[in-house]
C-alpha cells in the first residue's frame, strides 16, 4: 500500500512571512487572460493574521484554486470573503480596448496593480505580495512569485475566487447587453459556440480585436516574386 499524500499547508508562505514580522501579506491572482472577449480581472486579498496563527475557519478550509471548485462553491466563498470585515480585498479591471493597446500580459499586470492600489489606500497597506505564477516586475512591492500559487496559498486562492466570480458576473451582464454570443455560458472563451456566433454576427464592442480570429493576417515576410 502506498503512503498517503501529505496535506498541503496553504499558509506556509504567509506563516514564514508573519514569523519575520512581515505583515500584512496580500495574495494576488487574475481571471480572464485567455478569452476572446471581456475584461481581465485581478483581485488582491489580505486574510487576517489570526487565520494564519490559529488556523483557517472551518467554512473556509475548502478554499482552493477557483478552477477546482464548482460555480456554487465559488459563489459561497465569494459571499463569505466579501462580507467578513476582517478580510480586506481590492479589485482591478482592464477592458478590451486597453488590452488591445498594451497586450494581454501587460493588461493582466496592470489589473493586478489596480487591485493592490485599492488595498494600499487602507491604513495598513500590504507589506508583501504573494503572486500567482511568475514575478511581476511592475509590482513595486516586495513579492514572492508562486507557480500554481492558487492551490498552494490560501491568500492567492481567495484572490482567485474573487477575480473569477467578479468576471463571471460581468460576462452574464454582457450576455444581456450583447445577446446571441452566449457570454453567460462560455464567459468569452473561444468555444465552438462562440466562434460560430462571431462568424454570424461579427465582433461586438467587448471583443478583443488583437486576439485571433480578429487580428489581421500578417503579410508574409518574403512575398513570392511577381
Amino acid at each position: 500500500m502506498g503512503s498517503k499524500a501529505t496535506p498541503v499547508d496553504r499558509f506556509s508562505f504567509e506563516r514564514t512571512l508573519l514569523a519575520k514580522g512581515i505583515w500584512p501579506v496580500a495574495g494576488v491572482d487574475e481571471a480572464g487572460r485567455g478569452p476572446l472577449a471581456g475584461p481581465v480581472l485581478a483581485a488582491a486579498v489580505i486574510l487576517p493574521d489570526v487565520f494564519v496563527r490559529d488556523g483557517m475557519p472551518p467554512d473556509l478550509t475548502g478554499l482552493n484554486d477557483s478552477k477546482q471548485l464548482s460555480a456554487e462553491q465559488r459563489e459561497a466563498f465569494f459571499l463569505r470573503l466579501t462580507t467578513d470585515p476582517a478580510i480586506r480585498f481590492g479589485l482591478g479591471r482592464i477592458d478590451p480596448p486597453q488590452i488591445d493597446a498594451i497586450n494581454i500580459l501587460q493588461a493582466t499586470h496592470a489589473a493586478m496593480n489596480l487591485a493592490l492600489a485599492a488595498l494600499s489606500q487602507s491604513p495598513q497597506p500590504p507589506a508583501h505580495v504573494l503572486v500567482d505564477g511568475l514575478h511581476v516586475r511592475s509590482i513595486r512591492m516586495s513579492q514572492t512569485a508562486i507557480v500554481k500559487g492558487d492551490s498552494l496559498s490560501y491568500s492567492i486562492a481567495a484572490a482567485s475566487i474573487l477575480a473569477k466570480v467578479t468576471r463571471d458576473r460581468l460576462m452574464q451582464e454582457f450576455d444581456a447587453q450583447f445577446p446571441g454570443y452566449g457570454f453567460a455560458r462560455h464567459k468569452g472563451y473561444g468555444t465552438s459556440e462562440h466562434l460560430g456566433a462571431i462568424r454570424c454576427l461579427g465582433p461586438c464592442p467587448i471583443h478583443r480585436r488583437s486576439f485571433s480570429p480578429f487580428r489581421p493576417v500578417e503579410l508574409e515576410l518574403f512575398p513570392p516574386p511577381l
